[in-house]
């Protein structure tokens, strides 16, 4: 499950509602990716609330917590983006450029920002449900993959992988600083190499805006070749007009969410 802001979150949680409801419930799988938004869904997923209570939390006004409203340009959030990276190499020192530029933003605080996470989340201990949740090392730009065995509180893990380079602030975990796993990958899918059968769920679509260290349509590729049966659920046209132009506007919940449900009762899965 992939990034795309608090719209990703209701988009995503009203997709597997939708699909759930006809017969085609994701949420067993035996293993959990959750990136950014993804992250935050996954988490909820997992912690064993049915799915119909988590989509009225994003879909019902009244259920939903409160969220800091970021305004935010994605022509130039990309251009700047671009700008950092500009000259780096390998795809570790884009990772490193990413992570000077979201260290000197300012931004609201780390603590007002982890409570803001810690609400999102009905549960904040770890399942015992496999979960993966991915953020990247500000500083030396490897990424981490947090999960029951790190040591490491679930609501921190959630937090760093959200921390929206530039919008959010790091993440301190252990003396490290942490930023949101989509400077890796909006959706990082490779990290279910091994399984036969993968479900990638991304809220920003195949031809994400911002710079990756593989573009998706291969990453796919990729796990085909290592013997996985995969599908890709994206928003449809419907969906994305419901997300709008700024997928961090808190406003944007309840139709995202409605627009995911929608979708997910339409959607017929198969993998290939």
């Amino acid at each position: 499950m992939g990034g795309g802001g608090v719209a990703g979150i209701a988009w995503t949680t009203g997709l597997l509602a939708g699909l759930a409801e006809h017969g085609q419930d994701l949420t067993g799988a035996d293993l959990l990716v959750g990136t950014s938004a993804g992250s935050v869904v996954a988490a909820q997923v997992a912690s064993g609330r049915p799915l119909a209570e988590l989509y009225a939390r994003q879909a019902d006004p009244a259920l939903q917590t409160a969220e800091i409203p970021a305004e935010i340009d994605f022509e130039k959030f990309a251009a700047d983006f671009g700008g950092a990276v500009t000259g780096a190499s390998d795809p570790a020192e884009v990772r490193r450029a990413v992570g000077k530029l979201a260290l000197a933003a300012e931004t609201v605080s780390e603590a007002d920002r982890r409570a803001v996470i810690e609400a999102r989340l009905p549960v904040h201990e770890w399942p015992s449900q496999r979960l993966v949740i991915v953020a990247v090392d500000a500083e030396t730009g490897e990424p981490r993959r947090f999960d029951r065995e790190s040591g490491v509180p679930l609501v921190d893990a959630v937090a760093a992988s959200c921390a929206v380079p530039g919008v959010w602030p790091a993440v301190t975990i252990e003396g490290r600083r942490y930023v949101d796993g989509g400077v890796r990958s909006a959706e990082n899918a490779d990290y279910a190499t091994g399984y036969t059968r993968v479900t990638v769920v991304s809220p920003l679509g195949a031809d994400a805006p911002l710079p990756m260290e593989k573009p998706l349509l291969e990453v796919l590729d990729d796990l085909r070749a290592a013997g996985a049966e995969v599908t890709l659920i994206t928003p449809d046209e419907a969906s994305q007009a419901a997300v709008g132009e700024n997928p961090l506007d808190p406003a944007t919940r309840t139709p995202a969410a409605e627009a995911g449900r929608a979708q997910g009762a339409a959607l017929t899965l198969s993998w290939s």
